[in-house]
């Protein structure tokens, strides 16, 4: 009787710590990129539970200067384009997921194809107790290194300008 009640006993001592045991890398990074894949299409079927998936404090950077905001900010200045059928479409075509040792911190790069064209964007999330949080977000158009220097100048131009317009000329190959 001794060997069984000490059997049980390691049984559910094995049991309980499988039970409470971190996934796998593998498992979680799945986790992960699902929760993301997730939040983007949020974005691209107008789901205001795009939003939630931010933290209360988290930041998002958008492609233009002006563009810091916490969520709640982030939230009035995207209205507009949440009231209509899709906000817009970013798909992940590359993503690189990173993780604390206690899985808690998680932070990603990702190439995008979205309707400006191929963008790069990095993130941190956070795990608690109520699942995955988004705490910043950085997004920025990719501009390939061969048309740099022209996009520069048509950036200079353009923040130089009086009226704040620039003027855009052919690029001549």
């Amino acid at each position: 009787m001794k060997t069984f009640l000490c059997a049980c006993c390691l049984l559910l001592i094995s049991l309980s710590a499988h039970a409470t045991a971190p996934p796998s890398d593998a498992a979680y990074r799945k986790q992960i990129n699902a929760f993301v894949d997730e939040w983007h299409d949020d974005a691209a079927n107008a789901r205001l539970a795009y939003f939630d998936k931010i933290a209360p404090n988290g930041i998002y950077i958008g492609t233009d200067k002006t563009e810091l905001w916490n969520r709640e900010q982030f939230k009035a200045w995207s209205k507009r384009f949440f009231e209509r059928k899709s906000a817009w479409s970013f798909k992940a075509v590359k993503r690189n997921v990173y993780m604390s040792a206690d899985k808690n911190f998680i932070w990603f790069d990702e190439l995008l194809d979205t309707q400006m064209g191929p963008c790069q964007a990095s993130g941190v999330i956070r795990k608690t107790a109520k699942g995955f949080e988004i705490e910043h977000y950085q997004l920025s158009i990719a501009i390939p290194n061969d048309v740099a220097d022209k996009v520069s100048k048509i950036v200079k131009d353009f923040e130089t300008r009086p009226d704040g317009k620039a003027e855009v000329t052919p690029v001549s190959n």
